[in-house]
């Protein structure tokens, strides 16, 4: 029986069972659209025609191409869920080992509580607009405070303030649109298009990896719909609609709100645009940033669980350890955006760009593995065994396959922190994603079937 929404989520690390099985494609659609309404991916798009100087179309393009390309990795890890009933990095045993999970599962750890902290600063800074007196610690503290009850009571509750958050923030979108399409010329001015490859490829990057982030938790809120192919479909179709129409929405606003910012900041630009609309509009998108983080944090809490669980395999980590954990998670996201100076702020930003040259080969990994080594068929009873189960401690193809998959990025990475000669002759295009999409798989193919035709005993590891 599914559980009351004011009820404390009792699942954490471990396979939903069949009786609690529940939910709806729409569900999924509603979970993906409406987080992604936020100032967070406004702000994103926005950078299509201001820092990478974009014209309105060709930006919109490049944000759908995008984001249509890192939807499909990102869905195609939704269908996981259903099949396996167990949170995204405890199925990365499955590939990489019980203690070979530890180190990624870790970093996405960092990815979390970076996130969070950036969004409760954004968040701050929408509040802020809309009541100019207000300080940054108080603004701060309210979208800890509105994150704080769906990430503590979980899955239900955060699907409920998903659905709120639909209809509120989808409002709010559609207002700032009309605004600017209707008072704005600017935006209509596609005589002479402005675009560049360069502008193209980072655009198109930027939003793919926008998809791609969502990679290590999106099976996280599938894993509670009926076993079953047609499930399995229904969370690719529903993720994938839901994450791409609702971040190109968003992007697409801040995209127009670029060509008429005028150098000025994004935010400050919506609220000259907006007028006396202002306060209840940001004020919808700065909330949203709350169930966003709620997010974030949540399954942040059942990585950090992941971790614990692989060191300490005799003890059931319930309600009660999630909970401490995602008070300690949401303690530190606040402790990052009240305490740490702005500057370390951007530097964090910039570090998290590079954690994701750490995630892409993971990506590589474990969809090539999942498709079409195992064909989705796992000893999920094996995930949670001291030893590993069939897995192992190690899985040394895949870990080997997982260094080389971050090693061909660093030629082709451009970050503010470290810029590969290969994306300086590209004109600091980051193609980096890309070459490892292409590359890890092949590479993981050939090695994990010449290990296991070597090393393996017959029929083992099938």
């Amino acid at each position: 029986m599914m559980e009351t929404i004011g009820t404390l989520e009792a699942e954490t690390i471990y396979p939903i069972s069949s009786d609690r099985r529940h939910g709806s494609a729409r569900d999924l659609f509603t979970v993906w659209f409406g987080p992604n309404l936020m100032m967070l991916t406004v702000v994103t798009g926005a950078l299509a025609t201001t820092v990478f100087g974009l014209s309105l179309v060709p930006a919109l393009l490049a944000l759908l191409a995008g984001n249509l390309v890192g939807g499909v990795f990102m869905a195609l890890h939704a269908a996981q869920g259903p099949r396996l009933g167990v949170p995204q990095m405890i199925q990365t045993r499955g590939q990489f080992g019980l203690f070979g999970a530890v180190p990624v599962t870790a970093v996405i750890v960092l990815m979390y509580v970076g996130f969070a902290a950036s969004n409760l600063v954004l968040g701050a800074e929408g509040l802020q607009s809309c009541f100019p007196g207000m300080g940054r610690f108080p603004a701060i503290l309210i979208i800890q405070i509105l994150s704080i009850v769906p990430a503590i009571l979980g899955y239900h509750v955060i699907h409920v303030a998903a659905r709120i958050l639909t209809l509120m923030c989808g409002a709010a979108v559609l207002v700032c649109l009309w605004q600017i399409m209707g008072v704005h010329p600017a935006v209509h001015d596609v005589a002479v298009p402005s675009w560049s490859g360069t502008g193209i490829l980072r655009t198109l990057s930027l939003a793919a990896l926008w998809q791609i982030a969502y990679a290590p938790y999106v099976s996280d809120s599938s894993r509670y719909l009926p076993a079953g192919p047609k499930s399995e479909k229904y969370a690719f179709v529903a993720c994938f609609s839901g994450s791409v129409s609702g971040s190109m929405l968003a992007m697409g606003l801040g995209a127009a709100i670029g060509i008429v910012a005028g150098g000025a900041h994004v935010i400050q630009a919506l609220t000259a645009i907006l007028g006396v609309t202002a306060v209840p509009v940001l004020l919808a998108l700065s909330i949203g940033i709350a169930v966003a983080n709620a997010m974030n944090v949540y399954c942040g809490a059942l990585s950090t669980l992941t971790v614990a669980q692989t060191f300490t395999p005799d003890r059931h980590y319930g309600k009660g350890a999630r909970l401490m954990v995602t008070v300690g998670l949401l303690s530190l996201a606040f402790g990052m955006a009240t305490l740490m100076a702005d500057q370390f702020m951007t530097a964090y930003s910039e570090f998290l760009e590079l954690l994701m040259s750490v995630m892409i080969p993971w990506t590589a990994i474990n969809l090539t593995d999942y498709y079409i080594l195992h064909h989705g068929d796992y000893d999920v009873a094996s995930f949670f065994k001291k030893d590993g189960g069939i897995y192992g401690y190690y899985n040394m193809p895949a870990l080997i396959c997982y260094g080389i998959g971050i090693a061909v990025q660093i030629p082709f990475l451009a970050t503010n922190l470290y810029t590969g000669s290969m994306a300086r002759m590209l004109g600091g295009v980051d193609v980096s994603w890309v070459v490892s999409l292409i590359l890890t798989p092949m590479i993981y193919i050939v090695a994990e079937r010449t290990f296991r035709r070597k090393v393996l005993p017959a029929g083992e590891r099938a």
